[in-house]
């Protein structure tokens, strides 16, 4: 009877937890629900805490049109993307530009592109432009190989530039423009046999900004891209087969030229535009 009674009051009696602190700063409980929600929790704020970027891409013309959205395209996949341009920052109002590092500097002074250099694993250049073939020259070839043999001597492991495809009778309209992106494309293969990417993509179509104005491209390009990117023989045809090469949507060449950055498996070399449209398609690691 006694003993029955010290039973009864004993299981009356409220439950007694014994409380300590964890090393960040909760109450932790003895009872086992409220431990492993509590652990459980901890885990979860684990798993969500990214950790910091291992790579760092410069963009070299990154205020650009497809520079812009060669940032936008890194960001997305995690990475820290600084930019160097001749203007600096972008005017783009998009959010994403606040967390891009912007350097102003000029290619044809090489001194002013080695402090955007520290710690880049990967650079991008997007730079050209058009002009008398001087000129052209100079913006598509010595800018660009400014930029290469400093990228070099830096040790950054991979450099992607984005080029042009041939369109026959025109390479020789712009002789200035060609010959200054195949100047290029020999230097990269030169100094970066492993880890140099040359795409080169035909007329670029999207959404380009200019100033405050805004040109579709796509209107033109996208249908065009759909029927001609399936003609890829037409283009083997003597004196008009340029005029088959497909355009490519921005974002598609934004996606390749950033994989090819980071991955370590893409194959260095010349990249065409029926290769920019298949890569483009496929899904990132």
């Amino acid at each position: 009877m006694i003993i029955s009674r010290l039973l009864q009051s004993q299981s009356s009696l409220p439950r007694i937890y014994i409380m300590a602190i964890s090393s960040n700063g909760r109450l932790l409980s003895t009872d086992s629900n409220v431990v492993d929600q509590t652990l459980r929790s901890d885990s979860t704020e684990a798993l969500d805490a990214k950790p910091p970027p291992t790579e760092k891409l410069l963009v070299l013309g990154g205020n650009g049109f497809v520079g812009s959205h060669i940032c936008r395209e890194a960001l997305q996949q995690g990475l820290a993307v600084s930019s160097l341009s001749r203007s600096g920052r972008s005017s783009l109002q998009d959010s994403w530009v606040n967390d891009v590092v912007w350097h102003q500097g000029d290619l044809l002074s090489p001194d002013s592109l080695k402090p955007a250099l520290s710690e880049v694993t990967s650079v991008i250049s997007c730079v050209g432009g058009f002009g008398s073939n001087s000129h052209m020259y100079k913006i598509n070839g010595t800018a660009n190989i400014n930029a290469i043999q400093a990228a070099s001597e830096q040790g950054v492991k991979r450099f992607v530039y984005i080029s042009a495809a041939d369109f026959g009778l025109v390479n020789y309209l712009l002789r200035g423009y060609y010959d200054g992106k195949r100047a290029t494309e020999a230097e990269l293969t030169n100094k970066f046999p492993d880890g140099g990417i040359i795409l080169r993509p035909g007329f670029i179509h999207g959404m380009r900004q200019v100033g405050s104005i805004k040109l579709p491209l796509s209107i033109i390009g996208a249908p065009l891209e759909m029927v001609l990117k399936h003609a890829k023989p037409l283009t083997q045809i003597p004196l008009i087969g340029p005029l088959f090469i497909p355009p490519v949507k921005v974002s598609s060449v934004a996606k390749v030229a950033v994989r090819a950055a980071i991955d370590p498996l893409f194959p260095p070399g010349i990249v065409d535009v029926f290769q920019i449209l298949q890569h483009s398609q496929q899904k990132s690691a």
